[in-house]
């Protein structure tokens, strides 16, 4: 079992950027897909940036261009660099890994981490 923890949110001014870390208490080396995830308030959480294993990576159209994923199995430790931030990204902030071994899923999420965009 891989726990996760994001640290990183705080409030911030509107083009501002934050820097948000998920640890995991695992190695993440083998986990094949690593997502961060938002939720606002009375709105469904939905995934904001991922990375494969092996490098793959996609973005939601409204933070292509601010955002920046990337993951460190070394220090297993998965990172979502925000820039210019705005107003609308302001939610909660989860981050996700999923795998399969021997047809076996694993799903594991962090607990979160609040992100304020307001001036």
């Amino acid at each position: 079992q891989v726990q996760l923890v994001e640290t990183g949110g705080g409030l911030v001014q509107p083009g501002g950027s934050l820097r948000l870390s998920c640890v995991a208490s695992g190695s993440i080396a083998n986990v094949y897909f690593m997502g961060w995830y938002r939720q606002a308030p009375g709105k469904e959480r939905d995934m904001v940036a991922s990375v494969t294993d092996g490098g793959i990576i996609n973005y939601v159209n409204s933070v292509k261009g601010r955002f920046t994923i990337a993951r460190d199995n070394t220090a297993n430790t998965m990172y979502l660099q925000m820039n210019s931030l705005k107003p609308e990204d302001t939610a909660v902030y989860y981050c996700r890994g999923w795998t399969k071994v021997s047809g076996t899923e694993f799903d594991y999420w962090g607990q979160g981490t609040q992100v304020t965009v307001s001036s």
